[in-house]
């Protein structure tokens, strides 16, 4: 049987602090799709950022993740043919997958500074992202050594003009025109650290992901994601958002801001915890205690709401 023929879901956090409500949704729904189906789940430390994400905390993450009962068949602790399971241990499969890029003619420097990019002028996406205009894309290969020469510059991809449409496993049908909702995006910032949408797709693809399980604040990178697919000759997983996990007041989660964080949820049972997420995610009939593998007969993409998901005051 072909690898791809076996489910491979993943859980893919970024450990810049310890995990929240909404990081434990994320991994609960990414863990039940796929071993419903006997799949196999994979765990990747996405730690590009060493400075913010120490490998202290990782560690910390792997520990909470036991003890909620939510394993993983690769990744830390685990093995597996696909490692190292360390973003940060992965570099040099990113710059293969940049320079392939490069050779099609299809990156260029920019030394826009964060505050030209953030300028009151320029445009911006609903999300708040703002929408690159092209700036650099335009320099000469003059212009663009003798910038250089005082500042190191980013890269980026230039986007087409096209538009790319997919159907997401649970919000349905997405589509963007990168050129124009998007703009060219980054592959590497000018501090040499490689760009998320390059390294997921890299890692992904690498690692036989078939199916992508994340929250709805990153459904509009999945047209970027499945244009490097494309250009890099890689077999895009399927993808499925799931609605965010707001705090009572309707704020969106932060590990910044310790929003209900497991720090606050140890000490109680992990069978109270996963079965009040499960409730608000729609498939538990009640907010009483449940484990991640009894969960396993109620769960259905079904029943998961589409519209972001309020914390009623008091549940945790």
């Amino acid at each position: 049987m072909e690898r791809r023929d076996i489910p491979r879901g993943r859980f893919a956090p970024s450990p810049s602090g310890r995990i929240h409500l909404g990081n434990i949704l994320c991994c609960l729904l990414a863990w039940l799709s796929v071993r419903q189906r006997g799949g196999k789940v994979i765990l990747r430390v996405e730690d590009l950022d060493t400075a913010r994400c120490p490998r202290r905390y990782a560690a910390r993450m792997e520990e909470d993740l036991r003890w909620l009962g939510l394993d993983w068949d690769e990744g830390p602790g685990a093995g597996g043919s696909d490692g190292p399971y360390y973003q940060s241990e992965r570099t040099a499969l990113y710059q293969a997958a940049l320079e392939r890029l490069t050779d099609l003619g299809l990156v260029y420097p920019c030394f826009c500074t964060r505050a030209e990019l953030h300028a009151a002028s320029a445009p911006h996406r609903e999300d708040g992202q703002v929408v690159y205009a092209g700036t650099c894309r335009r320099l000469s290969a003059a212009e663009a050594a003798e910038r250089a020469k005082s500042r190191s510059p980013a890269l980026r991809l230039r986007a087409p003009e096209e538009e790319i449409a997919f159907a997401d496993g649970h919000m349905g049908l997405y589509r963007e025109n990168l050129a124009r909702d998007c703009g060219d995006f980054l592959l590497r910032r000018s501090d040499g650290m490689f760009a998320y949408q390059l390294a997921v797709v890299v890692d992904d693809a690498a690692m036989g992901v078939t199916e992508v399980v994340r929250g709805a604040d990153l459904l509009s990178s999945t047209p970027r994601q499945l244009l490097l697919y494309r250009l890099l000759g890689l077999p895009a997983p399927a993808f499925v958002h799931f609605p965010l996990l707001l705090s009572p007041d309707g704020r969106r989660l932060s590990k910044r801001d310790a929003d209900a964080g497991l720090d606050s949820l140890r000490g109680r049972a992990a069978a109270e915890v996963l079965g009040k997420l499960a409730y608000l995610a729609g498939f538990n009939p009640s907010a009483e205690p449940r484990t991640a593998e009894a969960l396993l007969a109620d769960f259905s993409w079904e029943k998961v709401p589409r519209e972001d998901i309020r914390i009623p005051a008091g549940l945790f």
